[in-house]
């Protein structure tokens, strides 16, 4: 089984192209940036994974999504290759879109400048409007791990 479920913000406005002819079909490129989980020292905060939405998937990414957008989207890892204008051959992978949604409200997205914004208190409390905030101390609550 191939399927991808990523949380992250765009980094930048989505790219769309619409092919030629009468069954013109979009395709929109953006890349996401997820935050890592645990981070080591010297190393980056985030992993930044290409995604390429089609058709609906696509007009949807062009009319709604903007940089620093926090989204959630499903879809499954695609690989490839092509061969660039100096002879060599380039590797390529993608996330094939299969559905993206909107993971915060606006005005979340209004109050954030773009970076991650993840915080842990040490009481629960939601927002109609946000997800719910885990306390510290409720781990050994948990029936997981």
């Amino acid at each position: 089984m191939n399927k991808v479920i990523l949380l992250g913000r765009l980094t930048r406005d989505p790219e769309v192209r619409y092919g030629i002819g009468e069954n013109a079909t979009a395709v929109a490129r953006y890349t996401i940036a997820v935050d890592r989980r645990f981070k080591r020292d010297g190393e980056q905060n985030a992993d930044f994974i290409g995604c390429v939405a089609f058709g609906r998937n696509a007009e949807f990414a062009e009319k709604y999504l903007r940089q620093g957008t926090k989204i959630v989207l499903t879809g499954r890892i695609q690989t490839g290759s092509y061969t660039n204008r100096d002879g060599q051959k380039v590797y390529t992978t993608d996330i094939v879109v299969e559905e993206q949604e909107f993971a915060e409200s606006k005005a979340a997205a209004a109050g954030n400048s773009g970076q991650g914004n993840y915080s842990r208190s040490s009481t629960a409390h939601s927002d109609a409007n946000e997800f719910m905030t885990i306390p510290d101390n409720i781990d050994d609550e948990l029936p997981f791990s």
